[in-house]
């Protein structure tokens, strides 16, 4: 596909040039495409316009130096673009919300912000495996059984094969034979990182909480707006989707994150962890 060439080459060219003055025209003119042209086609395909990707790419390279360099924080302003280290706090806090110094001494490389570079692999991730764009859309309650524990996001495939050996047992299943992976806490989005545990409920949907056997648990998804993302492809490739969608979209869309918790829905479409013709959603409630 030419877009993706184009792209790659765009994307080639800022990733060489993060720390210089570059702006979309020169952009433009080093791939050859018209300011218009290149500009519709990264905002269509990848969901942002290129002013927004290098900046947010300038302050993901300082985050990620902030907590695996000793720089300081100057350098690490001026490495990345920015006149000075005011400047380069105003930014970084209106991303993460917390101030530079404060995320170095967190030690938390989170998921908010975290713009990584697209290389090839991740640009045909995006382009094909991910609804840039998302479904909003108004959902009633949802009734679901399962099991409840503690996870993360490295190791959540044990609690799924954890309800497996016990899906079986739980009585009034719906028709829709829909499975959910619910969130069953509330999570501040600028703490949400690679390696924090969270109490998770995973489940099937059911007509009624009735005659629960030990050890299952009653978990309502409740009724509101919710932005849902498609996500396609292997299950292994889940962790791009998502930080597509908190590297890029929570910082961009005009959307406001409600309390309640995200989920993830498994319905027919889903064929199976390794199959590439797999889809499931991913639910984030909205104001």
């Amino acid at each position: 596909m030419e877009y993706l060439d184009i792209l790659e080459r765009a994307i080639i060219y800022i990733e060489n040039h993060l720390s210089e003055n570059i702006n979309v025209n020169d952009v433009a003119k080093e791939v050859g495409y018209s300011y218009y042209h290149l500009t519709r086609i990264f905002q269509v395909v990848l969901g942002e316009n290129i002013g927004n990707y290098i900046k947010k790419r300038r302050l993901s390279n300082g985050a990620n130096q902030l907590l695996y360099s000793d720089k300081k924080i100057i350098d690490i302003a001026l490495e990345n673009g920015f006149d000075s280290s005011e400047a380069f706090s105003r930014a970084f806090k209106s991303v993460y919300s917390v101030s530079p110094k404060e995320y170095r001494n967190n030690r938390l490389e989170v998921f908010i912000g975290n713009k990584k570079e697209i290389s090839i692999d991740l640009l045909k991730h995006i382009t094909t495996n991910i609804t840039v764009q998302p479904e909003i859309k108004y959902i009633e309650d949802i009734h679901v059984a399962g099991i409840q524990g503690v996870s993360s996001i490295n190791n959540i495939y044990s609690l799924w094969q954890e309800f497996d050996k016990v899906a079986d047992t739980i009585p009034n299943k719906h028709i829709s034979k829909r499975t959910f992976g619910i969130c069953d806490q509330l999570l501040e989005s600028h703490t949400i990182n690679y390696h924090m545990d969270f109490s998770e409920v995973i489940g099937i949907e059911v007509t009624s909480y009735d005659n629960l056997p030990d050890g299952i648990v009653a978990k309502t998804i409740p009724a509101g707006k919710y932005a849902i993302f498609t996500h396609r492809g292997l299950l292994s490739e889940i962790l791009k989707t998502y930080e597509y969608i908190w590297g890029t979209w929570i910082l961009l869309t005009k959307e406001v994150l409600d309390e309640r918790g995200s989920f993830e829905l498994y319905d027919q479409r889903f064929l199976g962890r390794d199959n590439e013709k797999s889809e499931m959603d991913i639910y984030i409630p909205v104001k």
